[in-house]
């Protein structure tokens, strides 16, 4: 059961809400890792430097890929809880700079970033605060200047970034100087947004399953730090605009490739219904990719990912009516046609730029025999978006009611859709 509380909303920042526009995303999980197979985290097996050999490495194919599929920003594990950077590091001796792969000379993160450039996608580079096998970590003053180290390097050699993407696990009880590292990165990069930790812009969901609670609202007082925590860390005395981000894998339990579980890939109807389960509950969903041993995303990751962006494209692409269509309500909006029509699913968007206003809401119709409206959904939040999914049925109107408000909402659009391709006879 769900036991998300409502708080009183607060204002949105522009960044914030440009961030929620965003909706999806691909992350790629690629470094030392993926060339030892069966790893996991904080295992402790040897992955020597000279395995690290990329010798396809093609990040413009990875973010054509995502570009394809519909995704607005792309997010690149820089440093994972293994300690290997991947670009070359001056604070390290475990990085790009130390494999043979390009006589160490090569940037994993400078190709990724300049191929987002050159394909207009939004920059994510994700860093784990916390670093296993690192005698320094145990050490938190001496540990936080390495880690100012590191992400100074990142935040000054490649251009300006969108996303830091923080990840908490492993730093459940590690004590870290947010304040001072926070303003170091706020005074290198103005504009960027910060995922979970330190001084966030948005939030984890909570699981690494790709799905929002019902309901998701989008504002927070805390947020869990990881998988291996079990309530929420406060954030701050006050709810704070935190929207959620829905994480979750390609395959079935591995971030980084692996040979053995290319048959998990998920189907298009299951990454479908992550999509309604995400954005379709007012949250961003980030898929993860794990790059293979040639630098390339595996044929069968990237035909699903090709496919399930084909499918949104397919059913939500293309409304038969939206907000200009119908009319303006005291309560919500309506649609009426002259002749009966098929529909399926109903997609709502509150205008958030004074925050989150719609406590409750329910979509009613008139049918196309008696004429008697017909109540067929409620809901909570609208929030960014609400996918309104509903057996497929005819009717002449449809319509659209605030039930529970802070104050008066305006929806920002609203779209009917009949994605089953049929067509009413009359």
């Amino acid at each position: 059961m769900s036991t998300a509380t409502y708080l009183p909303s607060t204002v949105p920042t522009p960044r914030q809400l440009e961030y929620q526009d965003w909706e999806m995303g691909v992350f790629f999980h690629f470094g030392i890792r993926s060339f030892y197979e069966g790893h996991r985290d904080w295992d402790g097996k040897p992955m020597p430097l000279e395995g690290f050999r990329p010798a396809g490495l093609n990040c413009d194919q990875w973010i054509v890929s995502a570009k394809r599929a519909g995704m607005r920003y792309a997010v690149l594990v820089c440093k994972h809880h293994d300690g290997f950077a991947n670009w070359p590091s001056k604070s390290s001796t475990f990085s790009v700079a130390q494999t043979p792969w390009k006589d160490g000379k090569g940037d994993v993160v400078r190709e990724f970033t300049d191929a987002c450039r050159r394909h207009d996608m939004k920059i994510g580079l994700y860093y784990s605060p916390a670093e296993w096998g690192s005698a320094v970590f145990k050490d938190e003053k001496a540990y936080d200047e390495h880690f100012l180290s590191q992400i100074g390097e990142l935040l000054t050699h490649y251009g300006q970034i969108d996303i830091l993407w923080f990840d908490g696990c492993g730093s459940e009880k590690h004590t870290y100087d947010w304040p001072r590292i926070v303003r170091e990165i706020r005074r290198l990069q103005t504009n960027l947004l910060i995922f979970s930790m330190g001084d966030p812009d948005f939030r984890w969901v909570g699981n690494e399953a790709g799905i929002a609670d019902l309901p998701t609202w989008n504002t927070a007082m805390g947020i869990r730090l990881s998988v291996n925590t079990a309530g929420d860390q406060a954030v701050g005395d006050r709810p704070l605009w935190l929207p959620a981000e829905c994480d979750c894998m390609m395959r079935w339990h591995c971030w980084f490739y692996e040979e053995a579980d290319v048959e998990t890939v998920k189907p298009v109807e299951e990454l479908m219904g992550l999509y309604e389960l995400s954005v379709g509950r007012g949250a961003n969903l980030l898929i993860n990719i794990g790059p293979d041993r040639r630098g390339l995303l595996p044929d069968a990751d990237r035909d699903a990912l090709l496919a399930f962006g084909c499918e949104v494209r397919r059913r939500f692409g293309q409304p038969f009516a939206s907000l200009k269509d119908g009319t303006t309500t005291a309560t919500g909006w309506e649609y009426a046609a002259k002749e009966p029509f098929y529909l399926d699913h109903i997609v709502i968007q509150e205008d958030l730029a004074l925050g989150e206003a719609v406590r409750r809401f329910a979509i009613g119709i008139q049918t196309g025999v008696s004429g008697r409206m017909v109540t067929l959904y409620e809901g909570r939040n609208l929030g960014h978006k609400a996918i309104c999914r509903i057996p497929l049925i005819a009717c002449r109107k449809v319509v659209v009611e605030i039930l529970e408000a802070d104050r008066p909402a305006t929806l920002r659009q609203v779209t009917l859709h009949n994605t089953t391709g049929l067509s009413h006879q009359h």
